[in-house]
């Protein structure tokens, strides 16, 4: 029997979400949509406790890059409300060096970020949503991932892969206990990460991209919410493709 449910409206009243990186662009756009939706939201970034959040979201410091810190806010959370839904992982960082200049120290940096600020949580949560039969993860991804970057370096696209193949290993093993796994694919998209690939060689988003713009937060935002929502209740182990066109896979 299975333990999918049809799908429904994209609501998330009464349900509980942890998002990283939520003071990114694409995570604060993230956090804002999904407690329009009706959701109780965790907002977690290592910066972002001085700023205003909206109505039903709240932050917690929070450093993905430790496992032990991941956990303890992970347990925090828990024992305040119960249980967590929905884990949204926006947390990322950017290379743009070349594979002959990068460093191993400039690796470890992003692979500390944009792979492990996954992991860590996704291994913590995974058992324990699995054990209360639902849980619903969104990682984001990139198309750099498929196509070899953009105008980024091999150290993010080696990290971004690496994420998309987790998500599906999470999807496969997840799917009979009731556990989805997802990944957002974005092209570029304007944020504070993204202004410092423009200030090198980014491509023009005309010709480039056949939508004739880049992307904004909330394009990314608005899709994270579909996966996280039961409007996809039908859908686990997917690379949702968010970027005007650049890829048509």
């Amino acid at each position: 029997m299975s333990n999918a449910q049809l799908s429904g409206a994209p609501r998330l009243d009464g349900q509980i979400a942890l998002v990283t990186g939520a003071a990114g662009g694409i995570g604060s756009a993230t956090v804002a949509a999904l407690a329009e939706a009706g959701a109780t939201v965790i907002a977690t970034d290592i910066a972002g406790g001085d700023r205003e959040w909206p109505s039903g979201a709240h932050f917690r410091r929070c450093d993905v890059t430790s496992d032990a810190d991941t956990g303890a806010v992970i347990d925090a959370v828990i024992a305040e409300h119960g249980r967590i839904d929905i884990l949204i992982l926006c947390a990322g960082t950017i290379s743009h060096a070349p594979l002959g200049e990068s460093t191993d120290e400039e690796w470890r940096s992003i692979l500390d970020v944009n792979l492990f600020g996954v992991v860590n949580p996704v291994r913590k949560l995974f058992p324990i949503m699995a054990a209360q039969g639902y849980g619903k993860m969104v990682a984001l991804g990139s198309i750099a991932a498929k196509i070899g970057g953009v105008a980024s370096g091999p150290s993010y696209v080696a990290a971004k892969s690496a994420v998309h193949g987790l998500m599906k290993w999470v999807a496969k093993s997840g799917a009979a206990k009731g556990v989805y796994a997802n990944i957002v694919a974005p092209g570029p998209v304007e944020t504070p990460m993204w202004s410092k690939v423009t200030q090198r060689a980014a491509p023009s988003p005309h010709g480039s991209v056949p939508l004739g713009r880049y992307g904004q937060p909330e394009d990314i935002a608005q899709s994270i919410l579909f996966l996280a929502s039961p409007a996809s209740n039908w859908i686990t182990g997917t690379v949702l493709d968010v970027n005007g066109g650049m890829l048509m896979d």
